[in-house]
């Protein structure tokens, strides 16, 4: 790993703004993206940095005391399965699990089967779709759930042990 990871600044918006207009039909805007950094209060952006380039961000919205919402995840073109995802997943688990937050939800296009590869390792599983959830290519997105705690727990007991 060559990057590392830490909170989400204003002057990172024009990177995340390029991740969000290579990777989703419809990128966040910058005013979006500025708003939702600078909301400290349920808001936490993490970006993963590598040689002064943003190669991923991960956006969560704290929903209530014990619940947080994925708002966004990309990684920069060409930086893809490098695992920069995953740590910033695995980050946000930890600052989750800091705050008591016991579960996970997301949206994701049915069709984006990558992600949905990430999020199964993570533990979600669908408890729904929302039709045509996107507005431009009208495809549907399936809702995720995902326990933290038992994920974090499922780790601990997969560890291996030492002799």
């Amino acid at each position: 790993m060559t990057w590392r990871i830490r909170l989400a600044e204003k002057r990172d918006v024009r990177d995340l703004l390029a991740i969000e207009t290579a990777q989703f039909p419809e990128p966040w805007t910058k005013s979006m993206l500025l708003e939702e950094i600078t909301n400290l209060d349920n808001r936490r952006y993490t970006v993963a940095e590598e040689g002064g380039v943003v190669v991923g961000y991960l956006g969560l919205m704290f929903v209530l005391k014990d619940e947080l919402h994925i708002n966004t995840i990309g990684t920069r073109p060409g930086h893809e399965g490098r695992g920069i995802a995953t740590a910033l997943l695995d980050e946000a688990w930890d600052e989750a699990m800091r705050r008591g937050v016991a579960r996970a939800t997301l949206e994701v296009a049915v069709s984006n089967e990558r992600a949905l590869a990430l999020y199964y390792r993570y533990g979600f599983a669908p408890v729904g779709v929302r039709k045509n959830y996107y507005e431009r290519t009208h495809e549907d997105a399936l809702i995720l759930w995902a326990d933290i705690v038992a994920r974090r727990q499922d780790s601990v007991d997969q560890a291996p042990h030492p002799l």
